[in-house]
Order: C-alpha cells, then structure tokens, then sequence
C-alpha cells in the first residue's frame, strides 16, 4: 500500500526520522547549475512571502520506503527511494545557515535550524536526520558537525562551499531579517509531495521503476497529452493543422521553453522547472473543447514567434532581422519573454516594424553597456522578467522599454558612466566570453569594411600583454614618471577595453613587445587593428586614449537610457565587499589562495582585499594568505571569541606547511579554478597567471631556483646549505648562523626578485643593526627595506632588484644577483652580529 502527502520541507524534517540512501542509489551528483536553481528558487519564495506569507514552490516528489529497522529507539527510519538529491541538497542549504549564522554572531538562530532540521538531538547512535549513502557520509558529516575539513573539494563539500557563498552574498548588514527569511522559505515556503510504501514493498523494485523506463516525458509533452485528452473528437483534426506544424518548426527542448515564455508573459516569477504546474493551473479555467482548441491556436501563433527568434533567417524585415540575430547570438533567454511579447505586438499590428527594431536595438544597448560598466548580471533576469508588462500594454514599445529600463537599480548605464568606466573597469572579466567577444565584433563591424568578419577563429588579445615581461615593462616604465608604480599601472590598464582587440594569431603575438606585435596587427584584417598599428608605442595615453575613443563610438552605436528617469546609480559600498565573501566562501578546506588571486578575480587590487578581509568578518577568510604561501602577519581573528592558532586551524583543515611556515603550493587555488568555483566566466586565452611560454608558474619557479641552486653550489664559501629547486616562491638558505637566515624571493604577480635577510627571536639583534643601518648599507652598497614586525616571530631587512625572473634570456643574471647577494648578506649581518651576541 502506498500513502501519498502534500507537506513542506519542514513536514520531512520535523521530529524523530531518519532518512537513509541505500547503496543502490548514485552518490550525491547536483553541480552549479541545479544549486543556483534551487538556491534562486529559494531567494523568489522569501521575496514573495514577504508580501503574502503564504506563497509556496512545489519542488516535487520525495518517495520513501519503511526501512527495516523503522522504528527502533523511538526515531522513524525511511528509505530514500527518490528524491534524495533534492534532500541532500536542502539540507546542505540549512547547514551552511546554520554556519553562516554562528560565524556571524547568531548563535541561537544556528542551534536552531541544527536541532530542529538537521539532527536528532538525542539519538546517541547516528544523529543525523539525513544518512547519505556510504560514499557521500564521511564529507556530510564533517558538514553536519562543523568539522574543520567541512567543505572539501568532493561534490558535498562544493556544495556546502557554494551555499556559503550565496549566503555571504546576500546577508545585509542593514537588514535584519533578510537570512531569516531565507530560512523560512526553504522550512515552509517548498512544497513537496511525500510518497510513502509500506513495509514489505520491494524499494530496490520501486526505484528500478522510477529510474529505468527509459526516456521521461518533458514538461511539453505532458501539457500537449492535457491539452489533446481535453479536445475530444475535435483532437485529431487540431493535432494534424495546428500541432503538428508547430513540433515541425520547433524542438521537444524550444517546446517547452515556449510554454515557459507564455507564463513569464503573465508572471515574472515564474520559472522554466515549473512550467507544466503553473500551466496546468491556468488551462484548469478553461472548460469547453472550443475554449481548448482556441488556446492550442494561440499557442501555435505564438510558436512561430519563438521560432523566429530561434531563427532569425525567417524574418522579412531586415532591420528587425538584424537585431533578432543579435539578440540570438548574445544567448540569453531570459530577454527571450520581452522579445517575444515585442514581436507578438508587431505580429498583432499594435506595433510598427520601426517600432519593433528600436526595441530590439534598445534591448541590445542595455546588454552592452551593463557589460562595459561592470554590470554584466546584477539583477538582470527579474528586470528582464518585469519588462514584459510593460512592453504589453505600450503605446510605442521601444519609449516603454526604454522608460522602464532607465528607471531604478537596473544599471542601464548613462553616457557619462561610460565614458567612466571604459579606463578603469577590467571589460576583459565581465560578462560571458563570448558576449566580450561579440561587442569587440560589433564595434569592428561598425568601421564599415567591406570584409565581413568571420568571428570563428578569432579571440580576444591583450595590445599590452597580460605577462609584464622586462622588455614590456621597459616600454611602460618609458611614458611614466619615475616615481610611477610600473606594476601597478601595468595591473589598472592590462584589462581595460581600450587595451584589447580581436585577432586570429592570439598564440603568435603573446607577450611579445608592441614594437613585435605592431607588423602583425597592421597585417591584419581588422580596421581596429590598423588603427593600432599606427601608434609608435603602446604605452598608458594610447591605451587611455583609445579606450576613450571607443566609449565615444559606444555611445554613438547603442542609445543610452533616458537621462530624465535614469538619476543616479552610484555602486553600493557594500557590494564589493559581498562579492569578495561569495568568491572566498567557495574556497574548499584543506586549500588556500592569495590577496592577488582574489583581487584578480574580484576586479580590484591586493591591497583592498586585504583592507577588507581584515575588518569584515567572513566565511574562510583564513584561507587567503600572503603569495608565497605564509599567513599575514598581520592576520587577527575578527570573532573575539577566537583564541586559536591559524596556522594550526589551516592544518586542521588539511593544509600542510614546511619548517618556515609556507603552504603547500600544490594545495594552492589559482585565479582561474577560484573564478570556475566562484561561478564566473573565465576566457580560454592566455591568462597573466600563466606564462608566455604556457607554462604554469609553478613550475617556472621550480626551473629558476634550480638556477639558483647550480650557480649557489658552485661557489662553495659561505653558504652552508643551498636547498633543491621549490616550486614555492621563496627559499630559505642556510648561513650557518642561529636565528638567522637569508631567503631568496620572487613573485607571480610582480617582476621583482627579493633577497631577504631574517631575524628570528631577536630584537635586540635587530635594534642593534638598525643602529648601524649606514655602515652595513655601506657595507653592501645598497639601500635597504628595514622591516621591524613586534608582535611576529622576526624582523626582516630586504633588498629588491627589478627585473622579471620570468623572462628566460633574463633569469640567469637575476639568479646570480640572489647568490651574490645572499652571500654577502650571509657576510654582514654575521659579522654585526657577533658585536652583539659573540655566541651567535
């Protein structure tokens, strides 16, 4: 016998059960995409319970069997037959609330959602509400119980990691209520069906049943058997005239998507997985065959629509052609509802053709310049979503559209923010890579050569490369004042649209100079290209002042909002900081990135990450250390309740250290696999945190210290121990002197070497040096970086030699200049020392 249940998701989780996966059931499998369906699922109810608290989502049916052990010490044992996905995930939701809640200072609201959601208080043998199946259980446990090595690099861990990051993202400090209305949208505001056999029902049999008859109906053919069950004799007739044209022009998949665009026309929240629901509930209101049949029509009319847009080749209207292939080739459905509703307008003669392209064409502006300003995705599908009404009941569509995008936060961005943005936002890092790609093609189409542009093999180049090699670094360093960062001006500029442009030869042209690269572009047969090449140099005016040429021309080819309704739309301070917490939320324990990695992915800088990470508290925030892999010396736990030793916390988690206190570097998140966990798009081209050669940098450091090491033995004399090549971005040599040591450096973000010279446990040591900082900068023939740390475990005297180690035809004479120097360092201090201390 079975039982079946309507209930929400606190109906499954409340009181004495346990829910157990069997064995034959897949191990935990959801990735990014169904986690960011769920998750924005659950951010549209509690909006929407907000104004009526008893707004629900059905999210679908959870079938369970008795487990033979049902009811032994008073908890209900249930076997998850299906729906375990859907359960695992939920509750890894409410655990990462819980977590963010007690990090954040809520302690009662996270003891909550654990006692009442996630465990059985006082089952002493397996607490858990939820029992994955065995491969899954050691990686859930450790995130039901707050374990250190919670949210590994396994498909539990991601998305624990994941959900920590949304809700980093979302929490507003200025609301309070805002997580708790995250949380009662997922306890009360999800409505499943709960399907229930009894005991003695075969569950391996019902599984079988469920997961093994082949292909599943789609939501469209669910709706087309509805709707034909309900035509009677009519039904036959109708399916050879209307319906099967319709399947004719469009695929199962577009199908569907067509009567998810129908709802979106009515409701802007409604989403894609709950089309056949919320059809079904509409077409319930139509009760006679004509009334159908009618509806099937309107459905077929609005096919050919939608297979226009999936098809712009169908369009007569050239104008409207070419903005529908646009629109097609930008790949976002979500403007797929607006667009529809604009054609269907036309269609219906309520709307001119002129009308319709200038819609069209202000939809597309507002793509373009969301990306230009660094606005490529906030808030865009509900804004999207929302324009259909007002798009439907218009008198001219294209001021509608335009009116309603201005109005508000929808970072329709005005002229003057372009002409802002284009030198200081990285285009390079905004939007999907082909979107990137697609305005550089534009932009070049609008030159008006006769040569069409074939986009296929063509991909973005970086004019100034991404590696700031010393030859590159010589050609900027030749247009800026002396006291002028070359680094980073080389780090603000590298990104900016006025330092990109389109080329088939991307491998060719690399890292090399611009006087290199300059032959080939003018060789090219891109106008933007020749435009270019007919610089003499690629310095800071010309990237400027091209980027400014091309805000002029974007202005020029996509309209701006009106300026009357747009009114200011200044970046919230805040959001920066939240999207710096989504991006380090998803960094897995046991693994650890850099300021410079992060600031790359977040647009910004080391500097500010590191001002941030230091005053906010976050969700792995310890997990960020300093490039060569050391905690900062300056790092504090912002929970003052919090005593422990990071670095034994890092260990904890999985992270190992060698003698001097440097992480693993194989453990190390780079820029790339932290934007691929962040969920951001990444380009396939030749990253700066990769070499010119293609080599990552990891291992280029491995070859230049292997230099250093042959040039150091070979000199046999004061150095008593010269270690093997490391991949990390320093070494530390052996002088033979206690609490003393020199340590050779170098970094993957900057074109520097450093030789250091440590003193460990010391300060008198080094108050003693100070005093004599003339005599031993004589001594060496060179000023130094004297660096007194009070509250850490040494001070530093350093000296710094540009120069980029990278460079292969320049790392010889650079590694000979760390042996030379770390042989004299080895020399001075020694000797000032023993004035000191004649033991040392």
């Amino acid at each position: 016998m079975v039982k079946a249940m309507e209930t929400s998701f606190a109906g499954v989780l409340e009181g004495k059960k346990q829910y157990q996966v069997p064995l034959y059931q897949r191990t935990y499998a959801w990735g990014k995409k169904q986690l960011d369906q769920l998750w924005d699922d659950v951010v549209e109810v509690a909006a929407a319970r907000r104004e009526e608290p008893g707004t629900s989502h059905f999210i679908g049916s959870l079938v369970l069997a008795t487990s033979p052990d049902f009811n032994i010490v008073g908890v209900a044992k249930l076997l998850v037959v299906d729906g375990q996905q859907r359960l695992t995930t939920l509750t890894l939701l409410l655990a990462a609330l819980r977590d963010h809640l007690s990090k954040t200072g809520d302690a009662a609201g996270a003891e909550g959602i654990h006692a009442q959601y996630l465990v059985n208080v006082y089952d002493r043998g397996q607490p858990a509400k939820l029992l994955p199946t065995q491969a899954d259980r050691e990686a859930y446990k450790a995130v039901l119980t707050s374990s250190p090595d919670a949210g590994g690099s396994d498909a539990i861990g991601i998305a624990y990691n994941h959900f920590r990051s949304k809700i980093a993202a979302v929490d507003d400090p200025d609301d309070p209520r805002d997580l708790e209305e995250i949380e009662n949208a997922v306890v009360h505001g999800l409505a499943l069906v709960v399907v229930t056999a009894e005991q003695g029902d075969n569950a391996h049999r019902i599984f079988e049943s469920l997961n093994n008859t082949g292909l599943q109906l789609s939501q469209s053919d669910l709706l087309k058997n509805y709707l034909f069950m309900r035509l009677g004799e009519r039904a036959e007739d109708v399916y050879d005239n209307v319906w099967l044209p319709l399947e004719k022009k469009l695929t199962s998949e577009a199908l569907e998507l067509l009567f998810w665009l129908d709802l979106a026309q009515r409701d802007e929240r409604a989403k894609q997985s709950d089309t056949y629901a919320g059809q079904q509930k509409r077409l319930e209101k139509l009760t006679t065959p004509d009334q159908i049949e009618s509806e099937v029509r309107r459905i077929a009319a609005l096919g050919d629509v939608l297979a226009t847009i999936l098809d712009p080749s169908r369009e007569s209207d050239l104008s409207i052609r070419h903005r529908l292939e646009r629109i097609r080739a930008w790949g976002s459905t979500t403007a797929y509802p607006v667009v529809m509703t604009i054609l269907a307008r036309r269609a219906a003669g309520t709307a001119t053709p002129t009308q319709a392209a200038s819609a069209l064409h202000v939809l597309e502006s507002y793509f373009v310049r969301r990306i230009v300003v660094g606005r490529a995705t906030a808030g865009l599908n509900r804004s999207l979503l929302q324009a259909v009404s007002t798009v439907a009941d218009a008198d001219a569509v294209d001021v509608a559209l335009c009116d309603y995008l201005s109005r508000g936060r929808k970072h329709f961005a005005t002229d003057k923010q372009i002409r802002q943005a284009v030198t200081v936002v990285p285009f390079y890092w905004q939007g999907r890579a082909a979107q990137k790609k697609l305005i550089l093609q534009w932009l070049e189409e609008s030159y008006g050569s006769k040569e069409v542009v074939v986009s296929k093999n063509l991909t973005i180049e970086h004019v100034l490369p991404q590696t700031l090699s010393d030859a590159v670094r010589q050609d900027l360093a030749a247009a800026l004042p002396e006291d002028v960062d070359v680094t980073a001006e080389h780090e603000r500029l590298v990104h900016t649209l006025g330092n990109l442009t389109l080329t088939g030869y991307n491998s060719e042209l690399s890292n090399r100079p611009f006087a290199a690269k300059r032959t080939m572009l003018a060789e090219s047969g891109l106008h933007m290209n020749h435009e270019i090449a007919a610089h003499e140099a690629w310095t800071v005016d010309e990237i400027n002042a091209r980027g400014v040429a091309l805000a002029e021309k974007i202005i020029a080819l996509w309209s701006g909002p009106n300026e009357a309704l747009a009114g200011a739309s200044d970046e919230q301070p805040s959001e920066t900081r939240r999207l710096v917490a989504a991006i380090i939320a998803e960094i897995p324990a046991g693994r650890w990135t850099s300021y410079g990695e992060v600031a790359l992915v977040a647009g910004t800088y080391p500097q500010p990450i590191a001002a941030i990470l230091s005053t906010h508290l976050m969700q792995g925030v310890w997990r960020v250390l300093q490039s060569g892999g050391t905690i900062s010396p300056g790092f504090r736990w912002l929970d003052a309740e919090r005593t422990d030793d990071p670095r034994a916390y890092l260990e904890s988690e999985g992270l190992t250290f060698d003698s001097d206190g440097r992480a693993t570097p194989g453990q190390f998140v780079d820029a790339r696999e932290l934007a691929e966990l962040a969920g951001l798009e990444v380009d396939d081209g030749t990253p700066n945190w990769r070499a010119a050669s293609g080599r990552p940098l990891l291992a280029q450091r491995q070859g230049f210290f292997q230099q250093v090491r042959d040039l150091g033995e070979s000199t046999g004399t004061l150095i008593t121990s010269w270690p093997k090549a490391t991949t990390q971005e320093a070494v530390d040599v052996s002088i033979g002197v206690p609490g003393c040591a020199v340590v050779l450096a170098l970094a993957s973000r900057e074109p520097n070497v450093t030789c250091s010279f440590y003193i460990r446990h010391d300060k008198a040591l080094f108050t003693h040096l100070i005093a004599h900082r003339e005599e031993i900068e004589s001594d060496l023939g060179s000023t130094l970086e004297w660096r007194d740390n009070p509250e850490y475990k040494s001070s530093q005297v350093v000296l710094r030699r540009d120069g980029d180690w990278r460079d292969e035809a320049l790392a010889p004479d650079l590694a000979q200049w760390l042996v030379s120097t770390a042989e004299t360092f080895a020399s001075v201090f020694p000797k000032r020392a023993q004035e000191v201390r004649p033991l040392l």
